[in-house]
């Protein structure tokens, strides 16, 4: 299977949250059905049906996050220099609204937009990769073309 490039941060945060669904959550759920399953009959019992959903991505996410960490390729993102790649964060100027923006360029797993953090797979982090500080970029969105000047480029 295909390696997953995560940063040391991303990493350790899919750790955690391992941990806190093995040690804590899943014990929950478990005590939750069987405290459901003393009330009775179980095809009428909505807390049962509630805690058995529960359970269910709970588990879901167990698998996905233990797939996730066993194809992990953590890359140490402050030994890194140069153009734009996979964990730089980048200072961008949008020239549609001249506003300036801050975004790091993530693996799949850890990405999250609100946070300013871009899937590598991203159509902006596509577009920036391998640019140099003062380089324009034109991206093709979901919301139609965006351009970005390059403004800093930092392996933090």
């Amino acid at each position: 299977m295909e390696k997953i490039p995560m940063t040391p941060r991303g990493y350790k945060l899919a750790e955690v949250e391992l941990k806190q669904l093995k040690s804590v959550d899943r014990p929950s759920v478990i005590k939750a059905i069987a405290e459901a399953r003393e009330h009775g009959d179980l095809s009428e019992n909505a807390e049962y049906h509630a805690a058995r959903e529960q359970q269910s991505h709970i588990e879901g996410r167990i698998k996905e996050l233990e797939g996730v960490i066993s194809l992990s390729d953590v890359i140490n993102v402050t030994k890194l220099s140069g153009s734009i790649k996979f964990g730089a964060t980048i200072e961008v100027y949008d020239e549609d609204t001249e506003e300036e923006k801050t975004y790091q360029i993530v693996g799949e797993p850890e990405a999250d937009i609100t946070q300013n953090l871009l899937n590598i797979k991203s159509p902006i982090a596509r577009a920036l990769i391998g640019k140099e500080v003062g380089d324009s970029v034109e991206v093709r969105t979901p919301g139609g073309i965006k351009s970005y000047e390059v403004i800093s480029i930092k392996f933090i």
